[in-house]
C-alpha cells in the first residue's frame, strides 16, 4: 500500500546574483551577453577609472619616500651612536684620572664631559625613535599602496560563480556605479544565475506536511521537455503560508546540460506513506459500527464472524489491515447487513488486487487546460 502526492511546481535557479563592481567607472570592455555560460573567476567586464592610476602612482612614490626616510634615519642612528661612543670614552678617561689623582682634573671639566656624554646618549635614543617612526611610516605607505592596488584589481569584474548570464544591463562606455553605494537604483552589470542545479519549489498542503522529510526522492515530470527527472527533498520552510495553508518545499534537480530553464512548470510525485508486505482488503469490505471498524470473516465451516480490525493506510480501492484478521482469511465484500454472527453461508470466492498506489493531489498542471487544485482529498 502506498500514497503518493502529485504537486505542481516551478523551477528556479539555484542561485541568482546581480553582479556589481566594487568601484565606479566606465566600462572599457564587456565580454559576455545574455545566454553565455561563465566560470567562476572568469572576467565579465573591465572598467576604466583614470584617477586610480594617479592614486596608485602616488602610493608607489610614497613607499619610495618612506624607504629613503628609513635609510636616512639609520645613518642618523649610526652617527649618534659614534658620537656618543667618543664622548662617553672621553668622560670615562677623565673620571678614571680624577679617581687615580684627585685634584688633577677640574670638577668643571668633569661635569662638562659628563653632560656631553648624557646628551649624546639622548641623541641616540632620539635617532632610534626617528628610525622606528620611519619604519611605521613605511608600513602605512605599503598598506595604502596595497589598498589602492586592490581597488585597481576591482576594475576587472569577475564572475562570482559558475552560471549563465540571464540579463545584461550595460554596454561599452556606460558609467557604472560601485555596488557599495547605498543607492538601490544603481544597476548591476549583469544578472548571473547558477543553473547546473535547479530548485523546484512545491507547495505541500498542510495535511501532508508530516510526510515531508529531507532526502526523500521525488519524481519530476517536465511536459515542456517531454522528460522526467529524479530529485530529492533538500529543504523546506517548516512554516505554513497563512493564506494557502501550504509549506514551501524545495527539490534539487541536477541540470548539467541546462535543459531545464528557469520558470518552467513541472509535476512532482512525492511518496507520502507506504507499507510493504501487509494485509489488504477491499475498502467496501470494511464497515463502521459506532467508532469501531469491522470485517465480516468466514471461519473454516463457512460461518460468519464479526471482527474488530485496525485499519492503516486507506486508498480508493484497498485498505491496509493492521490487526484483526490473518493471511488467508475470507471476508465478505458487500451487503454485510444481511448476515448475523454465526450464520452459515455458501460463499463464492472472488479475487481482488492485493496492492494499490493511492494518488493524492495538491494541485497539478494540466498542460491541455488550466491548473487544477483540490484540498488534497483522494481521487
Amino acid at each position: 500500500m502506498a500514497q503518493v502526492l502529485t504537486l505542481a511546481g516551478q523551477f528556479q535557479p539555484y542561485q541568482v546574483v546581480d553582479v556589481h563592481p566594487k568601484v565606479s567607472g566606465f566600462i572599457r570592455h564587456i565580454y559576455v551577453d545574455i545566454g553565455d555560460r561563465v566560470r567562476q573567476g572568469q572576467s565579465i567586464a573591465v572598467l576604466e577609472v583614470p584617477e586610480l592610476k594617479a592614486q596608485l602612482q602616488g602610493t608607489v612614490s610614497e613607499v619610495a619616500r618612506s624607504s629613503d626616510e628609513i635609510v636616512r634615519a639609520q645613518h642618523e642612528v649610526r652617527r649618534a651612536e659614534s658620537t656618543h661612543s667618543a664622548l662617553h670614552a672621553d668622560y670615562q678617561r677623565l673620571l678614571d684620572t680624577s679617581k687615580a689623582q684627585p685634584g688633577l682634573v677640574a670638577q668643571q671639566e668633569l661635569d662638562d664631559a659628563q653632560a656631553r656624554d648624557l646628551s649624546s646618549g639622548s641623541e641616540v635614543d632620539a635617532a632610534k625613535a626617528a628610525l622606528a617612526a620611519a619604519q611605521k611610516g613605511m608600513e602605512v605607505s605599503r598598506a595604502d599602496n596595497a589598498r589602492v592596488s586592490a581597488i585597481e584589481d576591482y576594475t576587472n569584474v569577475a564572475a562570482p560563480l559558475d552560471g549563465v548570464i540571464v540579463w545584461r544591463y550595460a554596454d561599452t562606455g556606460a558609467l557604472i556605479q560601485a555596488g557599495v553605494s547605498s543607492n538601490d537604483q544603481d544597476l548591476p552589470i549583469v544578472k548571473l544565475a547558477e543553473a547546473n542545479v535547479m530548485r523546484l519549489r512545491l507547495p505541500v498542503p498542510e495535511s501532508y506536511v508530516r510526510y515531508v522529510h529531507i532526502g526523500d526522492p521525488v519524481k519530476v515530470r517536465v511536459d515542456a521537455l517531454n522528460r522526467s527527472f529524479t530529485g530529492k527533498i533538500v529543504r523546506f520552510t517548516r512554516e505554513l503560508n497563512f493564506e494557502t495553508r501550504t509549506m514551501e518545499t524545495e527539490v534539487d534537480v541536477d541540470n548539467p546540460g541546462l535543459a531545464i530553464d528557469s520558470g518552467m512548470y513541472a509535476n512532482a510525485l512525492m511518496r507520502l506513506n507506504h507499507a510493504d508486505q501487509v494485509l489488504t482488503v477491499p475498502v467496501g469490505a470494511i464497515i463502521l459500527h459506532g467508532d469501531q471498524q469491522q470485517l465480516y470473516v468466514l471461519d473454516a465451516s463457512n460461518h460468519v464472524e464479526i471482527r474488530n480490525v485496525q485499519v492503516g493506510i486507506r486508498g480508493s480501492q484497498l485498505a491496509e489491515i493492521q490487526s484483526g484478521v490473518n493471511p488467508g482469511d475470507r471476508v465478505i465484500l458487500a451487503a454485510q447487513a444481511k448476515y448475523d454472527q454465526g450464520e452459515a453461508v455458501t460463499p463464492v470466492v472472488e479475487k481482488s488486487p492485493a496492492s494499490e498506489t493511492a494518488p493524492q493531489t495538491g494541485g497539478m498542471i494540466d498542460m491541455n487546460g488550466d491548473a487544477t487544485s483540490t484540498s488534497g482529498g483522494q481521487q
